[in-house]
């Protein structure tokens, strides 16, 4: 929050003006208006200046070291100014600059310091607190001479409604200039006390504040009686920067497909602006208004109809690009709504019917690309969030904030994001995940949110496969012994099936899995568009893990069983009994659906030749050990010498090789023709970081290597496989509207170039000069 102008009665007013490249650090003023204020307007200006020095909750804090420390210009300590709002804090560093100084609060006493060094005290009566229904607060204050002034600050629409007096049509035009540059606009008002009026008044704010029922209906009614016939004295403009890199990260998401709303209690005109500088809505989006203004030319039912007439002429007559929201191929849409607005629609029709206006509402957002909601108050933000999360779509909602005022939206959506800033920390502990910046909600949801999810969704669909051809073959059995009960598997396999012989690697896998690089899911945001709505796990994907555990538990029990029904294979007497049966069948199991995973696995580090591999010599460790070949003590066991007779038979090993390759191999089958013939975007860039064999360079463009000939007939030839073995690196880069990237051959330079014009590779060798 910075402190930018102020505006009294016509007069406008900016801290350190530059002229001519030079700051002015003493000029305190620049008329709006060819005139300059008479002894009149001198007064106007002081009142407001202490009117900025005393309505607010700032407290001041002296400490010799802190962060943002402001010297006072009186004592010369260093002091730092602490309040709720940053707003506040911003009003009194301007004020500041421009001459008056909020000193202390001290035994109920305010104490200023004005343009002559002089220390002015008044005496604080009363706090008439901000609340997102007014959207205004106010003091009354006292001063020495014994004069008692109510002052008032707030929203424009909270305060022009309260003045009898001033120049209001001067100040509302500064306002709403000062909104559509983006600027957070309060105004100023202020009103003088009789002692008879003050009595009165404190008399009512008194038997409201003891009130044991309807206590705060009570105060807002007395408020709002106090609060009436005040002189406008004018207005402030504070510019709320936005954090680093938050128009990339907005305009990220919606490469993403995510919908972004924006729930602001700020004007419209200064909300508007800002959703232009943070890229939420573009040079060619068209406004759609659905404000008070709007229905008060025209009843709330035509507003909405004729909107909703306007999108859906344009939806069904274009193809519109479902995830991104917006393109270049179609009219892009942008709605702007209010508070009140927002109330008339969300309020029940009198006869008490459940039709109203909320799916003609819906209706129109869902065909804009953004949606834009000013002065809300915080109940209407969880509206909102509720509207959406109730709608049939069902769509998971993500709410963020920074302040207290956004914690009601925070809960109520089904994921919780507090910033934690000079906002406090009000919305961080009601959150479930805390970041310090908006920028890091990029890096967060399309980058963490996109690993976790296609880890969960593997390590959820893999549990229930690899379960699947454990259990089945067991079933299976069942018509085969006679319905006795007799399991398939020793008791050992049993137990230890899950939790030793397969749980690692799949536990590895939900950790460290990262089938696209995360420097590429940043780059792209497109890619998040893969896992959208729910993409990995749908019914159609779980079916095919279900028919796939089915398939290969059926080779499992039907291979071997045929296996031992081959007189060639059992003529020696060496694979004889149940127990060998079971064992040979597990034996498939393990290696089958541990082999499963390493070929879903991507990213290959040590860790993971570890787990897998690892997991599957212990399992043939294990069963040694169990079946007494090393520890002749467990020769009692029912298991003892059935593993190494099996493994002692050179049909078992030739069985247990076939029944892993053929109930692998629909897999395998289903993953080359997929990528082949319809890769998704993220297998298109996991084929381009292959070819690479290397981190691919920032400057990669991504559109060659989304494209699917981005693979070139020059990577097939014997020169470029040379190439490849002698160096890992390539150069990929973007110049005169060509893109080129080179390898380096092994006599010299092999230099490519891709034309995007015409999409085709243009191939030529020779020595080349690093750049």
């Amino acid at each position: 929050m910075e402190f930018i102008e102020c505006c009294i009665e016509g007069h406008v007013y900016i801290p350190h003006v530059i002229c001519n490249g030079q700051i002015l650090p003493d000029c305190m003023g620049i008329d709006m208006i060819d005139s300059s204020p008479g002894s009149g307007g001198k007064e106007r200006e002081d009142l407001f200046f202490r009117a900025l020095c005393l309505c607010h909750t700032v407290q001041v804090k002296d400490e010799d070291h802190a962060d943002g420390e402001k010297k006072s210009s009186q004592s010369g300590k260093s002091s730092v100014y602490i309040s709720s709002s940053p707003d506040e804090v911003a009003l009194v560093e301007g004020i500041q600059r421009l001459g008056y100084t909020f000193l202390r609060l001290k035994d109920n006493y305010m104490e200023i310091c004005n343009r002559e060094n002089d220390i002015e005290r008044f005496e604080l009566l009363q706090t008439l607190t901000f609340d997102s229904v007014r959207r205004r607060m106010s003091v009354i204050v006292k001063s020495t001479t014994g004069d008692i002034f109510l002052f008032c600050k707030g929203a424009d629409s909270s305060i022009f409604p309260r003045v009898r007096e001033g120049k209001v049509d001067q100040i509302r035009a500064r306002v709403e200039r000062n909104a559509v540059e983006g600027l957070r606009t309060l105004c100023i008002a202020y009103k003088r006390f009789s002692q008879e009026e003050y009595a009165a008044a404190e008399k009512l704010l008194r038997s409201a504040q003891l009130a044991l029922q309807d206590r705060e209906k009570k105060l807002a009614e007395a408020y709002e009686q106090i609060e009436q016939n005040l002189i406008l004295l004018g207005a402030t403009a504070v510019e709320d920067r936005l954090q680093e890199k938050a128009a990339d990260t907005i305009e990220a998401l919606q490469k993403a497909g995510i919908k972004v709303w924006v729930l602001t209690g700020d004007k419209m005109e200064t909300a508007a602006a800002t959703c232009y500088a943070c890229k939420l809505f573009r040079r060619n989006t068209q406004l759609l208004e659905l404000t008070t203004k709007k229905i008060e030319e025209q009843s709330l039912h035509d507003v909405l109809f004729e909107l909703s007439k306007t999108v859906l002429r344009h939806s069904e007559s274009l193809t519109r690009d479902n995830f991104s929201g917006f393109s270049t191929d179609f009219q892009d849409y942008g709605l702007i709504i209010d508070g009140a607005a927002l109330s008339l629609i969300m309020k029940p029709r009198e006869d008490g019917s459940s039709t109203n206006y909320r799916e003609v509402f819906l209706e129109i957002c869902r065909n804009c690309s953004a949606v834009l909601c000013c002065r809300m108050a915080p109940l209407q933000k969880a509206q909102i969030v509720k509207l959406i999360k109730t709608s049939r779509e069902h769509p998971i909602t993500l709410a963020i904030g920074d302040g207290a005022n956004d914690v009601s939206m925070i809960l109520e959506a089904h994921v919780g994001i507090g910033i934690i800033g000079k906002e406090g920390r009000q919305a961080a502990r009601n959150s479930d995940y805390a970041i310090p910046k908006f920028k890091h909600l990029k890096k967060m949801l399309l980058v963490h949110g996109h690993f976790y999810y296609v880890r969960i969704a593997e390590l959820v669909q893999y549990f229930f496969y690899k379960n699947v051809c454990f259990i089945f073959p067991q079933f299976l059995y069942q018509f085969f012994c006679g319905f006795s009960q007799q399991p398939l598997y020793d008791t050992a396999y049993l137990t230890l099936y899950n939790i030793s012989f397969t749980s690692l690697p799949i536990l590895l896998y939900s950790l460290i899995e990262q089938h696209v690089s995360m420097e590429m899911l940043k780059r792209d945001p497109t890619l998040y568009r893969d896992i959208a709505k729910n993409a990995l796990l749908r019914w159609r994907l779980f079916i095919y893990w279900t028919f796939l555990g089915l398939f290969d538990a059926v080779v499992f029990f039907f291979g071997a069983y045929f296996l031992f029904d081959n007189a060639t294979v059992t003529s020696n007497g060496q694979m004889l009994g149940n127990w060998t049966f079971g064992t040979l069948v597990f034996t498939v199991l393990v290696f089958t659906v541990t082999l499963k995973l390493a070929l879903d696995t991507q990213y290959w580090t040590w860790i993971n030749h570890f787990v897998i591999w690892g997991s599957l010599v212990f399992y043939i460790v294990f069963s040694l050990l169990w079946g007494g070949i090393v520890w002749p003590f467990l020769n009692y066991q029912r298991m003892y010498y059935v593993f190494m007779q099996m493994l002692s038979s050179g049909p078992a090993w030739l069985g247990i090789i076939l029944l892993i390759t053929v109930s692998l191999l629909p897999d395998v089958i289903k993953k080359v023709i997929c990528r082949q013939l319809w890769p998704t975007a993220t297998e298109r860039i996991q084929n381009a970081s292959s070819l690479s064999q290397d981190h691919i360079s920032e400057f990669t463009p991504l559109a060659s290597m989304q494209s699917p000939n981005y693979q070139s007939s020059d990577f097939n030839s014997t020169a470029a496989s040379r190439s490849n073995y002698y160096s890992k690196k390539v150069m990929l880069t973007h110049w005169q509207s060509n893109d080129y990237f080179k390898l380096p051959s092994l006599f010299g330079y092999s230099n490519t170039r891709y034309s995007s014009s015409t999409g085709s590779y243009l191939s030529r060798s020779g020595l080349e000069t690093s750049v």
